[in-house]
């Protein structure tokens, strides 16, 4: 049985992600793997390519053949150097990572003049508080009407 590394296409139109697989060669594209050796998101900006080096070395070293776009990744990632013995490339891009929004928002909230101490800005109003603001408003509203007539 012919064994290859491949890619197994997800996603939608417009925005794949893929999978590296290692599956028998006769199957199809996107049919049933033997193992998923890893992770292939070409649409995020840098890229996103996770593989798994121990067992894309053991797949390389019982003969499973890597399509041309898996060797380009692996190549990318070192995994195909470290396979025949030549030296390792550049570190590849890593996206940064997000920062806490909740870490931000204390940060500001320091930075600024007044700190509200952990409370809300604005004051979450119950429906029958609304309803209460609602009469009183109108109230409001009858009264200066009788005074103006």
């Amino acid at each position: 049985m012919a064994v290859k590394i491949k890619l197994k296409r997800l996603g939608k139109i417009r925005s794949p992600h893929y999978r590296i697989v290692v599956a028998d060669s006769r199957t199809r594209r996107d049919g049933r793997a033997i193992e998923e050796i890893g992770l292939y998101h070409p649409v995020q900006n840098p890229s996103r390519i996770e593989v798994d080096s121990e067992r894309a070395q053991y797949w390389l070293s019982v003969g499973a053949q890597p399509t041309e776009p898996v060797l380009a990744i692996l190549k990318v990632t070192g995994d195909w150097q470290k396979f025949k013995g030549l030296p390792a490339p550049a570190p590849m891009l890593v996206a940064e990572p997000k920062a806490d929004k909740r870490a931000l928002f204390e940060a500001a909230a320091k930075n600024s003049g007044d700190e509200p101490k952990g409370e809300a800005i604005t004051p979450k109003a119950k429906k029958s508080d609304k309803k209460a603001d609602e009469a009183a408003a109108d109230a409001a509203a009858e009264s200066t009407e009788s005074t103006e007539a």
